[in-house]
């Protein structure tokens, strides 16, 4: 990612979010799309409230999938037989769910830092259909997938591929955008 930004002449820091310098500067927006819950909730959200000039708002945001049931069964199955002591739930039928502990934890670090108006949350429903070759092409980018040895990759590539397959070659994702925005004081 930082060399794509950079590709396109983006000036490109790279460290932990908690732990970066930002060498007295002062912005206008802290954006974090699909990454604050690496970051830990307080020490996150202070660092935000420390760069940001007086107005500026932190804007955190995750897209959650729902897959269709079917296809969410068939998915997981293909994990379990490649990686049967996954400590996660690749497809979970309430994808919502399992975020709510995290944005939780985002909204009370907010609070907790008394720097911020009340966190905002809006949530933005929207579709997309995949063919199998746009999905795996996805795959490989999602969270933790890259620490996987290239033949189990490989491996639960081809069983959600044949799913995929087996029911037409295309499927609807229904998502929910969640956004917490808080404003400086």
């Amino acid at each position: 990612m930082a060399g794509f930004a950079r590709s396109d002449g983006f000036e490109v820091e790279i460290g932990r979010f908690e732990d970066w310098d930002p060498a007295g500067r002062r912005f206008d927006l802290v954006i974090a799309g699909m990454t604050w819950h690496w970051v830990e909730p307080f020490a996150g959200a202070s660092r935000a409230a420390q760069v940001l000039r007086d107005g500026g708002r932190l804007a955190i945001f995750w897209n959650i999938a729902k897959l269709p049931p079917l296809l969410a069964e068939a998915f997981t199955d293909a994990y379990r037989r490649v990686v049967p002591d996954l400590p996660y739930t690749p497809a979970p039928a309430d994808p919502l769910a399992g975020y709510q502990r995290i944005l939780a934890a985002a909204t009370v670090a907010i609070r907790a830092t008394e720097a911020f108006d009340e966190p905002q949350r809006q949530d933005f429903e929207w579709a997309r259909t995949y063919t199998a070759d746009e999905w795996l092409a996805q795959v490989p980018t999602f969270g933790g997938h890259s620490r996987l040895p290239p033949s189990q990759l490989a491996e639960i590539l081809e069983g959600i591929g044949a799913a995929i397959r087996s029911r037409g070659g295309a499927f609807t994702v229904e998502y929910t955008a969640l956004a917490i925005t808080a404003d400086r004081r």
